[in-house]
């Protein structure tokens, strides 16, 4: 299982290297994601990474779903979408991983009901500081209870 992407983003947050790293909560690290397919689109790492849900013990299991359920509440919270759709696959990264994607009512009715593969992702904004940082700098105060990461 090593050597996949969630396990060198897992490391980037580590050391400070991640330039989406939102926040680090007991049950691992929350990024932004590389395409912001919708915006404050997020995933969810364990750390330390693990091939899947089941894998973890049940306390654990439980940290890592009340986890993803406080990000989607701060998502909630700071981008005004209306729900979260929540996923977690595992099959080209065979490591555990969420994706929360913020949903919004204002989306274009013609897309509204897509699920986020659907979508062009080569047509949406990459995640940059210069248009993203200020979310991720608000989502990170909301995880936080006020305190954010640089």
């Amino acid at each position: 299982m090593s050597g996949t992407a969630i396990h060198r983003l897992v490391e980037r947050c580590r050391t400070g290297d991640h330039p989406g790293c939102v926040a680090r909560l007991a049950a691992g690290w929350v990024v932004f994601g590389e395409r912001q397919v919708f915006p404050g689109y997020c995933l969810l790492l364990p750390d330390p990474v693990v091939p899947h849900l089941n894998a973890l013990t049940h306390t654990d299991r439980s940290r890592f779903l009340a986890a993803m359920a406080q990000v989607g509440d701060a998502l909630l919270a700071v981008t005004g979408a209306t729900r979260i759709n929540y996923a977690m696959f595992g099959n080209q990264e065979p490591a555990l991983h969420a994706h929360l994607f913020p949903r919004r009512d204002d989306e274009p009715e013609a897309t509204r009901a897509w699920q986020p593969w659907a979508f062009d992702w080569t047509a949406v904004p990459a995640y940059s500081e210069t248009l993203h940082g200020e979310l991720r700098r608000r989502l990170a105060a909301t995880l936080h209870g006020g305190a954010s990461l640089a």
